[in-house]
């Protein structure tokens, strides 16, 4: 037995990519990707990806460079996550809600060498490339027009478009597979952190190893219609766009998520899957009696992204939705924790259900351990629901690291052989694990991770502000939202209000991380070592009660 082991038939890399040629084969005729009366069939999305592979070779795109894309959901987008690997380049997704600051700082973190863009972000990439250092290599641009938006202008005569560099591929192109399954395939960044991006590397192995686990977790059957309420953008569809390669599914693109647009979707083209943050699932809860339609059959919906409150997923399924709550990060490129169901459960009351359901669960399949790590003693806490610690976890799907960040990846990857998640939680004595805190002080708003100290750090740059503190404050609509404690510089009181602190903020970082609730204080409490105590302030946010959609507020305290 000992000289039994790997050899070239049985170690060939993983890799997800694969998933397409053989989507093309069983599922060729069968639709892929529809966008409006735009319907394209695996056969042509496989070709339409080789071309993208060869025309991005044949633009001088090679093996390790970054191409990134700045793209709602389209079907452009969804071709994105298999024709860049496909061309031996790592595939960068970016948020389309970042401002041009912070977009010119992932650009020049990640030494992107190319971009494609949507009509509606090019005057943010216009923007973001001015404030490129210089001498830094410009990325080239390329827009991928949207016919079924008229409001955009064409772009000029002569401009290579989408479309047009599809038109030069070679739909016969061998993709460039990769030399190593560790080879990195996926470039995200967890925030836009202007002094320290933390750009999260993944490889072929772990991308592989999620989208198949997804899968299986939430027994997903074959040919599904899976509609793209989540952004493709925040950690690739959590594995989704490779996973419906693998069963054939339809993906219905939605370029906006309003809850009109997604029931109607719902019903005319018959989903049966959808992802969202528990944000999506309130939308979808509270929309107006006038835009409901009845659903088509069951449709089941995988939230994750912020813990959702029992009520809202209680709600959610009051109106007929099968909802599954997950847990992962960035870091984990899908979901790893899920609230797996027990039978036994259907029998207690809705409340309770909603209750368990609430929870981030147990590991999936493919996760090889999590555990809940007591920070002074090093060891797991007692499975009684109350002893907190620090999620832990390892497992084939996460991260090779992050980019050119040793002393980051250090701090989350430990010698102990865990990656630390920053997360709070507590095990219950079933072993499902809760989040109760975030320790790094991460406010989750719709899905979005926001960093206090990113907001506070721009804070500081007001010119009335003295002190800055930045806490979550519980929201109707979003789930929490940035609420902002502020003490002035002398002579500044009266000088300033909330609104135009919060006008200031529109300008000086991306719409979603602008304070809701600024809060002026003659000082801020502090420890007696003068650490600003944000517990207190955490506290005070959570007495004021909830925001209410599309509110904000100011106060003196």
């Amino acid at each position: 037995m000992d000289k039994l082991g790997a050899n070239p038939a049985n170690s060939c890399p993983l890799t997800p990519l694969g998933f397409l040629e053989r989507a093309a084969t069983v599922f060729g005729d069968c639709p892929s990707v529809v966008y409006h009366d735009t319907v394209f069939t695996w056969s042509q999305t496989h070709s339409r990806c080789l071309c993208l592979a060869s025309a991005l070779v044949s633009l001088g795109i090679s093996r390790g460079d970054i191409v990134s894309v700045l793209l709602p959901n389209v079907p452009a987008m969804y071709e994105m996550h298999f024709g860049v690997p496909m061309s031996g380049a790592v595939l960068n997704t970016i948020n389309t809600r970042l401002d041009a600051r912070t977009v010119a700082v992932l650009l020049r973190h990640s030494g992107s060498k190319l971009v494609f863009v949507d009509p509606a972000s090019l005057p943010l990439i216009r923007d973001a490339l001015k404030q490129l250092p210089p001498g830094h290599p410009t990325p080239r641009v390329i827009p991928v027009e949207d016919p079924h938006e008229t409001e955009f202008p064409a772009a000029p005569p002569g401009t290579l478009t989408y479309e047009r560099l599809l038109e030069k591929g070679d739909p016969e192109f061998t993709w460039v597979r990769p030399a190593s399954e560790w080879d990195p395939m996926i470039l995200n960044y967890t925030s836009g952190t202007t002094s320290a991006p933390k750009g999260v590397v993944h490889c072929h192995r772990g991308i592989f190893l999620v989208t198949v686990d997804s899968l299986v977790e939430w027994a997903v059957p074959p040919r599904p219609t899976y509609l793209w309420t989540l952004p493709m953008f925040h950690a690739n569809g959590w594995s989704f766009p490779w996973g419906m390669a693998v069963v054939g599914g339809t993906n219905v693109c939605l370029r906006r998520v309003d809850a009109g647009e997604v029931y109607a979707a719902i019903a005319s083209r018959g989903v049966t899957h959808l992802c969202g943050a528990p944000v999506v699932l309130n939308m979808l809860a509270n929309a107006p009696e006038a835009v409901r339609r009845p659903l088509p059959g069951k449709v089941r919906i995988l939230t994750a992204g912020a813990p959702p409150p029992a009520a809202v997923l209680h709600r959610t399924e009051s109106i007929g939705f099968d909802v599954t709550h997950g847990y992962g990060l960035t870091e984990t490129a899908g979901l790893v924790v899920c609230c797996a169901w027990k039978g036994e459960w259907n029998k207690l009351p809705a409340s309770e259900r909603a209750r368990l359901k609430a929870r981030q669960g147990v590991r999936t399949p493919g996760m090889a351990e999590v555990d809940i790590i007591d920070g002074e003693t090093g060891r797991g806490v007692p499975r009684d629901g109350s002893a907190m610690g620090e999620i832990v976890l390892r497992g084939g799907c996460l991260m090779l690291g992050y980019l050119k960040d040793e002393a980051a990846t250090r701090a989350a990857i430990r010698d102990d052989g865990w990656f630390y998640t920053g997360d709070v939680g507590v095990m219950h004595p079933d072993g499902y694990i809760e989040i109760r805190d975030r320790s790094k002080d991460v406010i989750i708003s719709g899905g979005e991770n926001i960093s206090s100290v990113e907001v506070e750090s721009v804070l500081y740059n007001h010119p009335a502000v003295n002190e800055a503190a930045v806490v979550a404050r519980p929201d109707e609509f979003w789930g929490e939202t940035p609420c902002a404690f502020l003490s002035l510089k002398e002579g500044s009181a009266g000088a300033v209000s909330a609104d135009s602190v919060m006008a200031w903020c529109r300008e000086h970082m991306p719409r979603y991380m602008v304070p809701k609730t600024v809060v002026f204080r003659a000082e801020l409490p502090k420890t007696s070592t003068g650490k600003i105590q944000k517990y207190v302030l955490r506290n005070l946010a959570k007495e004021m009660g909830p925001t209410r959609k599309g509110a904000s507020s100011s106060s003196k305290m």
